[in-house]
């Protein structure tokens, strides 16, 4: 089971942050073998999304996610630096955490679309969540990425 929680960046707190930074630098640059700036400037204007869980008796990060609002990065708000660690892969993890990442984006920010810059063979993932392909595939870091968008969710 995975506990989610939202904090801003000053909420992450020391510990958190390194967790944080470790498992995306365990993933997008040990994993995935892409040499990048993951410190972009964007962590501090985000809302972090955290999911742990337990593993003999330990809390463990299990996936992450940060939203940007309207503007910080597009024009819509975005979803960016998602990811679930090597170890909560196919548990549902990763829908999980999009389906919450999507619904606290819209909560925040209501009657905006939703960007993300994806990579090309997480294309089906992230159609299954309502997101559109509208760009050809380009290279981002040696990795093939591809622009998505997830249209406003109807105000009610």
């Amino acid at each position: 089971m995975i506990t989610w929680q939202w904090h801003t960046f000053e909420e992450l707190g020391v510990h958190t942050l390194y967790q944080l930074l470790q498992l995306r630098q365990r993933v997008f640059v040990l994993e995935q073998q892409c040499l990048y700036q993951d410190l972009d400037g964007y962590d501090a204007q985000a809302m972090h999304l955290l999911g742990w869980h337990e593993v003999d008796g330990q809390r463990q990060l299990a996936a992450c996610l940060r939203v940007l609002a309207p503007g910080a990065k597009y024009v819509e708000m975005s979803l960016g630096r998602v990811l679930t660690s090597p170890e909560a892969r196919t548990s549902g993890a990763g829908k999980q955490l999009l389906a919450e990442g999507i619904a606290g984006a819209v909560r925040l920010h209501p009657g905006h679309a939703i960007r993300i810059g994806a990579q090309q063979y997480l294309e089906r993932f992230y159609q299954s969540f309502g997101f559109v392909t509208v760009s050809a595939p380009y290279d981002e870091d040696g990795i093939q990425h591809i622009d998505m968008l997830r249209a406003a969710e109807a105000i009610a």
